[in-house]
């Protein structure tokens, strides 16, 4: 069941937003060489914790992960692009990071992600980013009432197609509101004036994802870390937007 949002309700969500943007901003500046991936885990669950907020991650179970996720941030390093496990792992000149939170605040959930490179950055890396960050920004533009879901799959897409990134469709954006997954899935590529007809109260996670090389992807032995299935490199860009009567509501943004 789809749910619309009121405007006090997507205020509420935006309180979340405001707190995941700050926790990301915070691990994008700590993020460096000779950082432990954990270290960036505990710092996360410090400030979750004194905010009084509530991890969506930890103790989540889907269907395709390997019992339940006991971090409250996703940590996706070089050819991994979702749901990275933290572990014990030193971060290296010119690895490519991507940071992944989602957390509830009164019983309301934002979700947010951006891709850096830590140390020294190789342009074809930074290319990609940008390419997901255009995209995302192309489908927040296209996140506006009398639109169809498939015009934001559309944006995604043609991005991708402009910069010769292949898409994987089996991982998108989702409803978000209550819980941090609720009905509604996103596809990264799609076709324009196709699906749902978008309304004002409709709150989304957008989350475009590209692999350099393939549109594949491989698990991790851990169940839960997903690669490029030839081991390219990724990035992976997410806001939490609400569909307003004027302009797209972006409740995660990052201040610049």
């Amino acid at each position: 069941m789809i749910e619309l949002k009121t405007p006090a309700e997507i205020e509420r969500m935006h309180v979340a937003g405001r707190f995941v943007a700050e926790v990301l901003t915070e691990v994008g500046r700590l993020a460096d060489v000779g950082v432990n991936l954990m270290d960036l885990e505990h710092h996360a669950r410090g400030m979750i914790k004194r905010r009084g907020a509530e991890s969506c991650y930890w103790d989540y179970a889907p269907s395709f992960g390997r019992g339940p996720f006991r971090n409250v941030i996703c940590l996706s390093v070089n050819d991994a692009v979702l749901h990275g496990l933290p572990h014990d792992y030193v971060l290296r000149d010119g690895d490519v990071l991507t940071a992944d939170l989602a957390v509830s605040i009164d019983g309301w959930a934002a979700d947010s992600a951006h891709t850096l490179v830590v140390g020294t950055p190789d342009e074809a890396d930074l290319r990609i980013i940008r390419a997901t960050e255009e995209a995302l920004e192309a489908a927040i533009e296209a996140a506006r009432p009398g639109n169809r879901l498939g015009d934001i799959s559309a944006a995604i897409g043609a991005v991708a197609q402009d910069y010769g990134y292949p898409v994987n469709t089996e991982f998108g954006g989702h409803g978000i509101g209550r819980t941090m997954h609720e009905d509604l899935h996103v596809p990264n590529k799609g076709k324009a004036g196709r699906g749902m007809k978008l309304r004002p109260g409709l709150t989304v996670a957008l989350e475009p994802w590209f692999a350099r090389t393939t549109d594949r992807i491989v698990f991790d032995p851990d169940g839960w870390t997903i690669r490029s299935a030839d081991g390219s490199r990724t990035a992976h860009s997410e806001h939490t937007v609400a569909i307003t009567e004027g302009d797209p509501l972006v409740l995660t943004r990052r201040a610049s």
